[in-house]
């Protein structure tokens, strides 16, 4: 196909967090003229804007709840090391200022405040439209009615996937007299004082939940189906087989919780720590970009769907990541594709390449829901996206502090924050900071003019304050 001329769009950021902050950089950087973020909230940050507020449906099933956007505990701190968390020229550094967290694993409070200073060095919030909730993305001509509309060139969409709760399904529930709700409603263990609660999930918030309740609950059952966790990767697959007690087998109206041991407890709740679903309420596609079982797609790479790339596309879908880094590897990517500096493979090709993934899935009985899972096949990911834009690869500091905190927290669960050996990493990585913010870290040459996506119609969306 013809390649795209360099050139400057007028480009819709969807999300004010991490992924919708770096995508604008990005996109400043590459010279687009005019970016815009549309944010709902009154600060950027996304899911790391703390609230004690829950909403109203504490199990996240009624369309029509008060829907809150944070899924923050009290209480979380991050399970990665904050030099391996932090965008790579803008280091996630320790800081010697008053009132702040200098732990090398902080609380999420630190974690927006290195938002909020990234957002400010770049002069990120002008670019912002706060408070400003976005209805409907669609093509131009298909507006449906939205009260106030604005056409761009492209549309990025960067809303994050922490807010549609995912429910394990658990027969006869519906007559069990306890007390349902979804991790994204947990704020404390206080209000589950002195009862019973039981706990499904096999991630990292069900660990910490699991923690904190010791202290003021009866009793914590902590439920892990013992099953395949897929990892999945393009040439080969990853399997991880982890189980802790059995899953509940069922409910019943005496307030017992039976598992499939044969064992029974009586509950008063269930707290399901179950992850999420990828949401996207406002785009309308004609059914070009769909979600099948949690999977997002046909997307080349979880970034582009083909019909519609590069004028649409998507950045922070993977999961089991380290996400500030890969967000901000597919952002450069889209802003130099974008611009005609970087080219994408034909349609045709792109959707071969989505087609072998799939084809490789269902082989190997891997479930859709696995399909955006990269694991450890994350850093290679990324590498490639480096390679197509042009700057070097993965850091290798990173990769082993990235893997020696993985050992490390399946070593010592309770202690892994606090406790660690992987110290020699710390000065390499420092040492990388130092040229970061110098600017003085080399170039490679990117992988500019060969095919790339022709003039489609742009996107239109129509955003409703």
């Amino acid at each position: 196909m013809p390649p795209l001329l360099l050139s400057s769009l007028k480009v819709a950021v969807i999300g004010g967090g991490a992924a919708g902050l770096v995508a604008a950089r990005e996109l400043c950087r590459e010279g687009h003229k005019e970016v815009v973020v549309f944010e709902r909230g009154f600060q950027v940050g996304g899911t790391w804007v703390y609230t004690p507020e829950v909403e109203s449906d504490l199990l996240g099933l009624d369309p029509s709840r008060t829907i809150v956007r944070s899924s923050l505990y009290d209480s979380l701190r991050t399970n990665l090391p904050r030099q391996v968390m932090g965008f790579r020229d803008y280091p996630f550094t320790t800081t010697a200022r008053p009132h702040r967290d200098s732990r090398r694993f902080p609380g999420h409070q630190e974690v927006l405040r290195y938002l909020d200073e990234f957002a400010s060095e770049f002069g990120l919030n002008e670019l912002v439209r706060f408070q400003t909730e976005v209805r409907h993305v669609g093509l131009e001509g298909d507006e449906s009615g939205s009260e106030v509309v604005e056409k761009y060139d492209a549309v990025v969409v960067c809303n994050g996937h922490f807010t549609e709760p995912r429910i394990a399904e658990i027969s006869g529930v519906e007559q069990w007299p306890g007390k349902e709700i979804h991790s994204h409603n947990y704020r404390t263990p206080e209000p589950y004082r002195d009862q019973v609660v039981i706990l499904i999930g096999n991630s990292a918030s069900a660990a910490d939940i699991s923690r904190g309740h010791r202290s003021c609950c009866k009793r914590s059952s902590h439920c892990i189906k013992v099953n395949a966790q897929w990892s999945m990767r393009q040439d080969s697959l990853v399997l991880i087989i982890c189980g802790f007690i059995p899953m509940i087998a069922s409910a019943h109206e005496d307030g017992m919780v039976a598992f499939q041991d044969g064992s029974k407890v009586l509950a008063d709740v269930i707290l399901h720590c179950t992850g999420y679903k990828y949401h996207f309420p406002f785009l309308h596609t004609n059914g070009v970009v769909t979600v099948d079982d949690n999977r997002v797609g046909p997307l080349y790479k979880h970034v582009f769907p083909p019909s519609l790339a590069p004028w649409l596309s998507f950045v922070g879908i993977p999961w089991k990541v380290v996400p500030f880094p890969l967000c901000e590897f597919q952002s450069k990517w889209i802003a130099g594709v974008l611009s005609g500096r970087i080219a994408l493979p034909s349609q045709e090709k792109m959707m071969e390449d989505i087609e072998a993934l799939y084809s490789t899935m269902e082989a190997a009985g891997i479930p859709k829901r696995y399909t955006h899972n990269l694991g450890d096949y994350q850093f290679e990911y990324n590498d490639w996206l480096a390679a197509e834009c042009g700057c070097l690869p993965t850091e290798e500091w990173r990769k082993q502090m990235y893997s020696a905190a993985w050992r490390n927290r399946r070593a010592q669960p309770e202690t892994y924050r606090d406790e660690w050996d992987d110290e020699e990493l710390i000065p390499r990585a420092e040492e990388d900071f130092v040229k970061y913010l110098k600017g003085d870290r080399p170039r490679r040459k990117s992988n500019a003019g060969q095919e790339s996506n022709p003039g489609a119609t742009s996107i239109a969306g129509a955003f409703v304050r």
